[in-house]
């Protein structure tokens, strides 16, 4: 059983598979200190939309901070220290996040993780995450901790084949989400964003995953 300050004053963590554990509203004490902490970043290193190695844009904008970056280009999928439109390493993960995404997976169960990578997605109405695993981390013995911003979202729990069945989990400004363990490889995506406009955030939705890339 999880124990947390929420089980006595508010919604109580949702264990939504063997190692998948949801913390509603997780992060909403801590909203204004999180966007403050996120504006520089944003500034030192704008969203943008990546090509895949295809040669198509992605649909939801992207950046990172931390001492590595996800990024995406032709040459593949992977994680780097500098930002590639800037050359520059990507800016500081924030104390704030990192304080957040410590004791959120340490709640779900995962003790002593330390991010060193934050990926920050940006969506719009109508833009969607398709199904896919997160396999461009080194160890995948470290869970992933998700934060949702702004408009709600529908997270798509799946298996660990791209076929397999997905379970539909409603997200919410403030919410954080973990999955490690024997989940830590399940397909995940996200439907398209319903329009509307959030009292805080506006016409958007922000997620930061927090991930181990390197060794």
């Amino acid at each position: 059983m999880i124990q947390s300050d929420l089980d006595l004053f508010g919604p109580q963590p949702q264990r939504l598979a063997s190692h998948t554990v949801l913390l509603p509203g997780f992060a909403l004490g801590e909203i204004e200190p999180l966007l403050d902490a996120l504006r520089p970043v944003l500034r030192a290193a704008p969203f943008r939309h990546m090509r895949t190695p295809g040669g198509l844009h992605m649909a939801v904008a992207l950046t990172n901070c931390g001492a590595l970056g996800w990024v995406s280009d032709e040459h593949g999928y992977r994680y780097s220290a500098t930002d590639p439109l800037s050359g520059r390493p990507w800016p500081a993960l924030p104390p704030v996040i990192l304080s957040l995404a410590t004791r959120a997976a340490a709640m779900a169960g995962f003790e002593g993780f330390v991010p060193d990578a934050c990926l920050v997605n940006h969506y719009l109405p109508g833009t969607r995450l398709s199904l896919h695993q997160d396999r461009n981390e080194q160890d995948f013995s470290q869970p992933i901790v998700s934060l949702s911003l702004g408009l709600p979202a529908v997270f798509l729990l799946g298996g660990l084949q791209r076929a397999d069945k997905t379970q539909r989990v409603p997200l919410s400004h403030g919410d954080v989400l973990i999955w490690g363990g024997e989940d830590r490889l399940r397909f995940h995506g996200v439907q398209p964003i319903k329009p509307g406009v959030h009292p805080r955030m506006g016409e958007r939705r922000i997620n930061l995953t927090l991930r181990k890339a390197g060794s």
